[in-house]
């Protein structure tokens, strides 16, 4: 999904941005899509992404359910 942004730059950056992107066959936003992306990509995960799906609830026939069932609730 795509999403509007509004961003504040130099005035004398825009025109030299839109020919850079001219010459290389793309639009602005693309080049300005694609640059955001590279920076990201080269983040490390956040703890709840590394984690994330990771676990799964135990079942009531597991003894460790039972363990801390009997412990706590």
């Amino acid at each position: 999904m795509k999403t509007k942004l509004t961003i504040t730059v130099d005035a004398d950056v825009v025109p030299v941005a839109k020919r850079y992107a001219r010459g290389r066959g793309v639009s602005l936003s693309s080049l300005i899509d694609a640059s955001l992306k590279e920076m990201v990509r080269d983040e490390e995960p956040s703890f709840t992404e590394r984690w994330q799906g990771q676990f799964r609830a135990a079942g009531r026939d597991d003894p460790r359910y039972e363990a801390l069932a009997g412990k706590y609730l």
